[in-house]
């Protein structure tokens, strides 16, 4: 799943289901099929029978992305993902905090179950951060977690396109060319930014170093879900 091995432009693409219930997301699966690689099942989800969904799309071959975020004391973690893993998702985020970054780790031990820290929120400004006590800039707080979740020995993060290319630099430097960067705040040229504070197209992402995209309102209010997923797909063919 690194930019070199990636066999088809669709695999890059992490579909966000973030509908109100499981029957919803399940029907965009059926419409969306196999032209993109991932489904993301979110929080909104998580209450009305996330995992649920996340078995059935595996059974049906499909590819899941569990965005659950998990932040706990590092035992909470670790026992969560390790039962995460054993039901055959693909990759889950945890808080980019170095102790729930090694817990996931543990837990995903021996597993095909990949880790992903989220650095900064991509609805995040600068302003948000100050307010939260935080003296770090967005792209310099995501470099500090790049590192601790480098040092922690998890699979990738998840950071908005505009870090993608400072994460990648990383990556490579740490002796991780397989690291993977996920980007949400994705939008085709021409669409809204919703509450995307640090968004940009899905070429530029790519070419910042992402190697997935995370794109949900663009693909699922699209009238034709499955042709809006595949017109990214050539959008992004040539990268």
């Amino acid at each position: 799943m690194t930019q070199t091995s990636v066999a088809a432009p669709g695999s890059r693409i992490i579909c966000a289901l973030d509908v109100p219930t499981t029957d919803e997301a399940a029907a965009l699966v059926e419409r969306i099929g196999d032209a993109v690689g991932f489904y993301k099942i979110g929080l909104q989800l998580f209450a009305v029978g996330g995992m649920d969904l996340a078995r059935h799309l595996k059974a049906q071959g499909r590819q899941v992305f569990l965005d659950w975020k998990l932040h706990d004391i590092g035992a909470t973690v670790e026992k969560a993902t390790a039962n995460l893993a054993g039901a055959g998702c693909d990759l889950l985020t945890v808080h980019a905090r170095p102790q729930v970054m090694a817990a996931a780790r543990r837990g995903a031990a021996g597993s095909t179950l990949k880790v992903l820290g989220v650095t900064v929120l991509t609805s995040l400004t600068a302003e948000d951060l100050a307010a939260d006590d935080h003296s770090l800039s967005p792209g310099d707080l995501v470099e500090l977690r790049v590192r601790q979740a480098l040092d922690a020995g998890i699979d990738g993060v998840v950071s908005s396109p505009h870090e993608a290319a400072r994460v990648r630099d990383l990556a490579i430097a740490a002796g991780r060319p397989d690291f993977l960067i996920v980007t949400p705040g994705v939008r085709p040229v021409g669409a809204a930014l919703d509450d995307q504070a640090r968004a940009a197209t899905p070429a530029k992402a790519l070419q910042a170093g992402a190697t997935h995209l995370v794109i949900g309102r663009p693909i699922t209010a699209a009238a034709d879900p499955r042709a809006a997923a595949l017109a990214i797909a050539n959008e992004i063919a040539p990268i």
